[in-house]
């Protein structure tokens, strides 16, 4: 795509979505890297659900190692892959507590550092909570952008760098905002709504009738009995 042809694209995005905003509930950069971590393969619906619950009483990284890795497992169960992401948060609680001295660090080395903390979830933490310029490629970035045409590649890693190249850094954040929720309203996976939408004069999958890129992933579906919580029933 065009730079030019990039600009109007993200014009018409920026006039569609002005209050395009974050879909996970926090009130801490610790709650917000947390619901980060459980939203992997998981609705942004489910996550706010589950952690509805565990911030009650698990909002800090002293409070969550107070629960043993099953515990945690027993509130996270339903977001999926509940085992990995229990022993992420866990050891990234217990980092952040010993390295950093209870705070999540800004400096973005040291977020990826962090058990579970991928370029994403550092792109998100540092552009939502740090205020920094960062573009997230989650599945919703990654499908739109690429059948938009603002980017062509077969990875998140590269959909990212060539974002970068092409929207001008002030919006990389509000770029992001804007992608996912087009992705969530328009651009649906399997059935996008191209008829109904804005973009479809300057998108390379309306006019050429076919995708630009791999379909996205779905969230993991669950299929194991759930672990006892910490209370004996099921989050």
């Amino acid at each position: 795509m065009e730079r030019e042809q990039a600009q109007r694209a993200l014009q018409i995005l920026a006039n569609t979505y002005p209050d395009a905003r974050p879909a996970l509930h926090y009130r801490t950069a610790y709650e917000l890297l947390v619901a980060v971590i459980l939203s992997a393969q998981c609705t942004d619906e489910r996550v706010n659900k589950v952690t509805a619950e565990l911030f009650r009483e698990h909002n800090t990284p002293q409070a969550m190692l107070a629960l043993t890795q099953e515990q945690l497992e027993g509130y996270i169960f339903s977001c999926g892959l509940y085992r990995s992401k229990a022993a992420h948060i866990l050891s990234a609680s217990r980092d952040i507590l010993e390295k950093f001295g209870g705070q999540v660090p800004a400096a973005f080395a040291d977020l990826r550092s962090l058990a579970g903390v991928g370029q994403k979830t550092a792109n998100v933490v540092s552009s939502v909570w740090f205020d920094k310029d960062a573009i997230a490629v989650d599945t919703h970035v990654f499908r739109v952008s690429n059948r938009l045409g603002l980017a062509h590649a077969r990875t998140p890693a590269a959909t990212e760098e060539q974002l970068k190249a092409v929207i001008p850094q002030a919006d990389w954040s509000k770029a992001h905002h804007w992608l996912i929720w087009h992705g969530r309203r328009v651009c649906h996976a399997q059935k996008p709504a191209c008829g109904g939408c804005p973009l479809a004069a300057e998108c390379d999958f309306a006019r050429q009738g076919e995708p630009t890129a791999p379909a996205a992933r779905q969230p993991a579906k669950n299929t194991k009995t759930a672990p006892a919580a910490r209370n004996g029933q099921n989050k």
